[in-house]
């Protein structure tokens, strides 16, 4: 094991697991909130980036370059140190995070407060045969899932064989949430936009599936809201299910209750768990294993770790956990670094309290509906709303421009078709 390079100073240390956008957020806040030479910052992350998640469905079409939907998260902080690696284990009693690079080295990092912000995974035990599916909540995901559409188009426009050209244009999104709608929203507007490129291909060929096993779709907004996307879907042709569920997905074949739907793309959108490392940390969890605070989003059992985001259950005054939203964690990633940095001045922490500002799902082709403080706006109005909101979360002013660069193209011009080859170079020139 290699000793940390950067030993920590003698005052407090503050290690931040996650660099979503939680805890970068969070980070930032402790920057501006600990100014004390004695107070040392560090964040430790897999990647070197994160990724505004809201932005990726059209980073996934094409309309949006893939790496202007993340933001480099060094130049983001300022004196805050920062550790590419994978968090290995925690030692709630030695309070030291224990970090793995790329290339095989290992940190110890002591820290004298925790923030614990790692995120998220999508389900994979609900349905049979879900590793089977594509998933959706990294730039690596939307990267797979475009060349994977792309190459569909590509099969389709050379199949002689009708069985296969209609696998190939059969698309399933299997949940029926803020993700799976706004993901079949961008995938439908893309398939529309590309298929001139495509000569031998009818635009009645194409199929997409929503199956959503609740009662409808978008529960997350208005039911109003919820009937405006379904109808704006249904016109592009998508087949939208409410009360069903999935049994099964096997390579090609979606099985629902007595009838199987043959798709070469089947994407997996049914709800988020804590990922492996977060459960790893001995502390006390929920049912659904995440980590349990109290209001001001400190651990139950460890008041020295702190949590928030996707990965923390945190009460909200009617007791029910705050949903697992990017507005609320904004907001929760500013009150916990107050909360850290007034600990260190000796005040007591503050609870979370936070009213949504409502709810925003885009739906492709500038539609998208939108609750604003219980204002329902749909069309243009909520999709350019919806787009200003999260070019704002943004932290630099220089990528917020390539965004805004990137869209005012958007508007002229077709989405590029072009797949990115992620193969070795011997592998790409293999016969």
């Amino acid at each position: 094991m290699t000793a940390d390079p950067n030993p920590a100073a003698p005052g407090a240390r503050i290690v931040v697991i996650g660099g979503g956008f939680g805890g970068v957020a969070a980070t930032r806040r402790l920057e501006r909130r600990c100014r004390r030479e004695a107070v040392e910052i560090t964040l430790v992350s897999r990647e070197n980036f994160f990724v505004l998640t809201p932005l990726l469905f059209e980073a996934c079409s094409g309309r949006l370059e893939l790496r202007h939907c993340a933001q480099p998260i060094r130049p983001a902080l300022r004196h805050a140190r920062f550790i590419e690696a994978s968090v290995d284990r925690v030692d709630v009693e030695r309070r030291v995070v224990r970090a793995v690079a790329a290339d095989g080295g290992t940190y110890e990092l002591p820290y004298d407060y925790l923030v614990v912000a790692l995120g998220a995974e999508t389900n994979e035990m609900l349905i049979p045969g879900s590793p089977l599916a594509f998933t959706f909540k990294s730039m690596a995901d939307a990267l797979l899932l475009r060349n994977h559409v792309i190459e569909q188009f590509e099969r389709a426009d050379a199949a002689a064989d009708p069985l296969p050209r209609r696998r190939a244009l059969s698309f399933v999104v299997i949940g029926g949430g803020l993700v799976g709608v706004e993901l079949l929203g961008e995938l439908t507007a893309f398939a529309g936009d590309v298929l001139r490129y495509y000569p031998r291909l009818r635009r009645d060929e194409l199929r997409f599936h929503l199956f959503e096993a609740g009662g409808r779709i978008l529960p997350e907004v208005d039911p109003k809201l919820a009937a405006v996307a379904e109808r704006v879907l249904a016109r592009r042709g998508a087949d939208i299910r409410a009360g069903t569920a999935v049994r099964g997905i096997e390579p090609g074949r979606v099985h629902l209750g007595g009838e199987t739907i043959e798709a070469s793309t089947v994407v997996l959108a049914a709800g988020i768990v804590p990922n492996a490392a977060t459960a790893a940390i001995p502390v006390e969890h929920d049912e659904r294993g995440r980590i349990a605070v109290d209001a001001t989003m400190r651990s139950r059992s460890h008041p020295n770790v702190w949590a928030l985001g996707d990965c923390a259950a945190i009460p909200s005054p009617d007791g029910r956990p705050y949903p697992a939203l990017a507005q609320h964690a904004i907001r929760e990633a500013k009150r916990l670094a107050d909360n850290v940095a007034g600990m260190l001045e000796g005040r007591a922490p503050r609870p979370f309290v936070y009213h949504s500002l409502g709810t925003m799902a885009s739906l492709g082709q500038t539609r998208a509906v939108a609750d604003v403080k219980g204002v329902r706006i749909t069309g243009f109005p909520a999709w350019w709303l919806r787009r200003t909101y999260y070019l704002l979360q943004m932290p630099r002013w220089d990528r917020r421009l390539r965004i805004v660069l990137d869209w005012t193209v958007a508007l002229f011009f077709r989405p590029d078709i072009t797949k990115v080859d992620i193969a070795p170079g011997h592998s790409a020139r293999a016969p």
